[in-house]
């Protein structure tokens, strides 16, 4: 896994299952995307996803979501489960 990260922010490389990631933007997406999950100062945390090497990113439906207790980076891998499993993945609530 290619992971980038700072302390309030996580980058990584996903490939979508089957049904993919929906986004506001753009409906559906499949294939190699990258996530990055960044923390904002009201406790929220901002969802992105992009296909891998694009410029161009979508906010991933459901996105801002509450940073959970057990932190930023747990929600970040969770994001990342939902959307290995496909089907239309959003961010976790």
């Amino acid at each position: 896994m290619d992971a980038a990260h700072d302390a309030a922010r996580f980058r990584d490389q996903v490939v979508a299952g089957p049904g993919g990631a929906m986004t506001d933007e753009a409906g559906v997406i499949t294939g190699d995307l990258t996530l990055t999950t960044a923390g904002r100062p009201d406790g929220l945390a901002d969802i992105r996803i992009e296909y891998t090497g694009a410029e161009e990113t979508y906010t991933l439906t459901g996105s801002p979501v509450p940073i959970p207790p057990d932190g930023l980076h747990t929600l970040h891998e969770r994001t990342l489960a939902h959307i290995r499993e496909g089907g239309a993945a959003q961010a976790p609530q």
